[in-house]
């Protein structure tokens, strides 16, 4: 069978793409990727048409594995985790904290990805003023990476100890405390420079970086 292909989205912006790519390489397997440039026409409308030629909900990322086509990042990190194992801790009670937290990223920080959308390029000098509700998903985030971190970090200096899927859900939110100039505890910041001292993160950090696309929607925010 042909290596499987991970239909992914500007590495600049498409945080959701950055998570199972990142999952892939730490579990070691071979997959071929295809960029399509976000923005444009169907953009924000799940109707890109490159898009939907290759993902049945209109978004990327989507693995195509032989004839199937995964189409959500979680769904693709658990694929992985099939062929990879230790993408999840070994412990079966700590392996499900590690997928309740991976999924109360995928469903939840609503007001964080709505006013801190990825831009890894960016740096913003200031934070702007949040929303209380903004403010509300930061004290979640730093409660739940706090606590994890206190429970774990003399195991190693990912989430659970060792690097884990939920690493891999949280990474892009990693970026976006950076770009948008955050004020983070320490703990959280220390977390932060675990991400991106990681191969594979400083391996998409270079390709978003030497990207020629933008989206204008996300470059004028905080002008």
């Amino acid at each position: 069978m042909a290596a499987p292909v991970l239909h992914i989205g500007n590495k600049n912006y498409s945080s959701w793409s950055m998570r199972p790519w990142l999952a892939l390489k730490w579990g070691g397997i071979g997959f071929q990727e295809h960029i399509i440039p976000l923005g444009g026409e169907g953009y924000g409308r799940s109707e890109i048409k490159e898009v939907r030629a290759v993902s049945p909900s209109g978004r990327v990322p989507a693995l195509h594995v032989g004839d199937a086509v995964i189409h959500e990042s979680i769904a693709i990190c658990e694929w992985a985790a099939e062929q990879t194992p230790s993408l999840w801790p070994a412990d079966p009670i700590v392996r499900a904290e590690a997928r309740a937290a991976s999924a109360e990223m995928h469903a939840g920080f609503a007001a964080i990805r709505r006013d801190m959308s990825c831009n890894i390029r960016r740096r913003l000098e200031r934070a702007p003023q949040w929303p209380a509700d903004t403010h509300t998903d930061m004290t979640r985030l730093f409660e739940l990476w706090g606590g994890l971190r206190a429970r774990f970090g003399d195991e190693g200096d990912f989430l659970f100890g060792q690097r884990s899927i939920a690493d891999a859900m949280f990474a892009p939110i990693a970026t976006r405390l950076r770009t948008y100039a955050v004020e983070a505890p320490e703990f959280a910041q220390a977390y932060c420079a675990t991400i991106f001292a990681d191969a594979a993160f400083q391996e998409w950090e270079r390709a978003a970086e030497a990207e020629p696309w933008t989206i204008e929607q996300t470059e004028a925010l905080y002008r």
